[in-house]
């Protein structure tokens, strides 16, 4: 009887129980492996853990969010969930996923870093297994180039050791030294193990501006030409991307062996915003925080941003940034009327 309640009790709590002749031949073992069990299930539950209830890695969700919240990167919304989807099927992957985004400021690249993060990871951007760098506070001085490499090196190995299922997010690669760039190879290579870890099921995502004018460029002549932007395809772009980066000495990656090794498995480029574009950021970021008559205002916040070219004004020159500042303006400004 006594064995019997012990078997129940196990099995109420979801766990693997010795054979009930062990526990009456160690009662004392028993209820000690239970309680050991209960309590790492009680803080997995509670406390951050490298496991599917905290890295729930949400595709679908991923795909929805893009569809809802990112504006007009139809070429970024096709490409990154398939992307992340094709790596995360694959039990066994060669390498780590490796992400290369690029555009000019305000078109969207870090609002989909963190999109990505909420879909993957529970505690979304602020996820003990989601680490972001920004080359002008994290590696601001050239001259200390050997001291960054080491300790990214140091902090990825760390990191990824705690779990595999790490994400590091680099922004400004244009600022960063090409010597720090290409300390991260050996991460993105296909080593079974560095030093006794594995380093395939980690994410890299690289954020950069540079590449944003052979983009603006291609988007330019598309409209020139009466084309639709919805028309220009991934392929149109990405070797060209893939090229302007590695031979612009004005970048980070100019010359980086990521590039002349084939470590970067997508180059996805974010094209520049139109004002039909800037008008939906607007209508967005007011309804995030509950305003009502959006339309006014978003059109208000649109036509104050600056646009190119000149004549035809048709692209935003800084995208959407700035946009949640004169929307905190214009909606101030409709109270006091």
């Amino acid at each position: 009887m006594e064995i019997g309640r012990r078997l129940l009790l196990g099995l109420a709590l979801g766990l693997t129980l010795t054979p009930p002749l062990a526990a009456a031949l160690d009662p004392f073992g028993f209820f000690a492996g239970i309680a050991s069990a209960v309590y790492e299930r009680l803080k997995s539950r509670l406390k951050e853990c490298c496991t599917e209830d905290w890295i729930p890695l949400d595709v679908t969700g991923l795909k929805a969010n893009l569809r809802k919240n990112l504006f007009g990167q139809h070429i970024a919304i096709d490409v990154i969930p398939k992307a992340i989807e094709g790596f995360l099927s694959n039990s066994e992957p060669e390498k780590s996923l490796t992400l290369s985004i690029h555009g000019w400021t305000g078109t969207g690249k870090n609002f989909v870093s963190k999109i990505i993060a909420e879909s993957l990871y529970k505690e979304g951007m602020d996820s003990k297994y989601v680490h972001l760098f920004v080359a002008s506070l994290h590696f601001p001085n050239a001259q200390h180039t050997s001291q960054y490499k080491q300790q990214l090196q140091q902090w990825i190995h760390g990191n990824v050791s705690a779990c595999e299922r790490s994400m590091f997010i680099f922004d400004e690669m244009d600022k960063m030294h090409p010597d720090v760039i290409d300390s991260i190879k050996p991460f993105l290579d296909y080593y079974s193990h560095l030093n006794r870890v594995s380093y395939r099921k980690a994410i890299f995502i690289f954020l950069s501006n540079a590449g944003g004018v052979k983009i603006n460029e291609v988007v330019l002549n598309y409209w020139k030409r009466g084309m639709k932007r919805e028309d220009i395809r991934w392929n149109d772009l990405q070797d060209h991307l893939a090229l302007e980066v590695y031979n612009n000495k004005n970048t980070g990656f100019w010359h980086a062996s990521l590039i002349d090794m084939n470590l970067i498995d997508y180059f996805i480029p974010f094209l520049p915003l139109e004002h039909r574009h800037v008008v939906l950021c607007a209508k967005a970021a007011m309804q995030s925080r509950h305003f009502k008559d959006v339309e006014q205002v978003a059109i208000k916040v649109a036509e104050e941003m600056m646009y190119f070219p000149k004549d035809e004004k048709i692209f935003s020159i800084r995208g959407c940034k700035q946009v949640a500042t004169k929307v905190d303006y214009w909606t101030t400004a409709d109270k006091e009327t």
